[in-house]
């Protein structure tokens, strides 16, 4: 059975009017909240074989702050395919990952990154992380979803969502 782990960039900062979207770093919140969720991955036995990544600021600080709570972080491919990216667009992304990789780990955006984990969330996923993920997919939260299949073959028919977790559910 394969994972995929879906976690939504950490908190960012709107101090510096002048910078783009793309350049905005991570906020004092999302600086606390990455450390913490990277621990959490490690408490739980979440660590990914890969991690495709959004090349924005935000998403690499990200990446850098929950894989430094890791004994080996894995190989990150980083990428714009998947900044801004409509749930269409980032499972292309994930169809193209290696078979060797059991796990994946995405670091993206919303609203892409929700609407593909209720797109994946598939038969037989708990009713409680459903309803979570429903309301609201913040900053810093991650879903993991169990896998059937290749990547190639990634669907609905072929993934079950099994957990939602929030910094908020660990703070």
């Amino acid at each position: 059975m394969r994972q995929l782990f879906l976690l939504r960039h950490a908190k960012s900062s709107w101090d510096d009017p002048s910078l783009s979207d793309f350049q905005r770093p991570l906020a004092n919140r999302g600086r606390r909240a990455a450390p913490l969720m990277g621990r959490e991955m490690a408490r739980r036995g979440w660590l990914p074989d890969l991690a495709l990544i959004s090349s924005s600021v935000r998403t690499r600080q990200t990446w850098e702050l929950v894989s430094a709570q890791w004994k080996n972080p894995c190989t990150s491919i980083f990428t714009e395919t998947i900044y801004e990216a409509d749930p269409a667009e980032i499972l292309a992304g994930i169809r193209k990952m290696p078979d060797e990789a059991g796990s994946l780990l995405v670091i993206g955006h919303n609203p892409g990154l929700e609407l593909l984990a209720g797109m994946l969330a598939g038969p037989g996923s708990p009713v409680p992380a459903l309803e979570k993920l429903e309301r609201k997919f913040p900053t810093a939260a991650i879903v993991r979803l169990e896998i059937g299949s290749n990547w190639q073959d990634l669907s609905a028919e072929t993934s079950r969502l099994t957990d939602f977790i929030t910094p908020k559910d660990i703070a």
